[in-house]
C-alpha cells in the first residue's frame, strides 16, 4: 500500500475532499517528522509510538581491502507497534493461516 492508497482510504471511509485528505496526511507526517527531529516521541494510543533509536557504534568489514572499519553511532527513526495493534494484526494472520489450511 502507498501515501495515493491511503489517501484514498480515508477519503472513502470519511467522505472528504480528496485534496483535503491529502493535505491532512502530510500534515499529519510533517508534525512526526519534526517532532522525531526534536527528539520527542508520538504516541498514538490503540496504534503505537514513533520514536528515535539509537545505534551503537561497531566495527564493520570492508570486503574488498579486507580491513576493519569503524562504524559511528547514528540515529534512525523506528515504529513500535501498540498491543492493541499487534493483536489485531496477529488475529488477523491467524484467521488467514486458518484459511488457508482449510482450502
Amino acid at each position: 500500500m502507498r501515501k495515493a492508497d491511503v489517501i484514498a482510504g480515508i477519503t472513502a471511509k470519511t467522505g472528504k475532499e480528496k485534496k483535503a485528505t491529502e493535505t491532512i496526511v502530510d500534515a499529519f507526517f510533517k508534525v512526526v517528522q519534526a517532532s522525531l527531529i526534536n527528539g520527542e516521541d508520538v504516541f498514538v494510543r490503540g496504534f503505537g509510538t514513533f520514536l528515535v533509536k539509537k545505534r551503537a557504534a561497531k566495527i564493520g568489514r570492508n570486503i574488498t581491502k579486507n580491513i576493519a572499519v569503524q562504524i559511528p553511532e547514528s540515529y534512525i527513526p523506528a515504529f513500535r507497534p501498540g498491543d492493541e495493534f499487534k493483536n489485531k494484526v496477529k488475529a488477523a494472520a491467524i484467521k488467514s493461516k486458518f484459511r488457508e489450511a482449510s482450502v
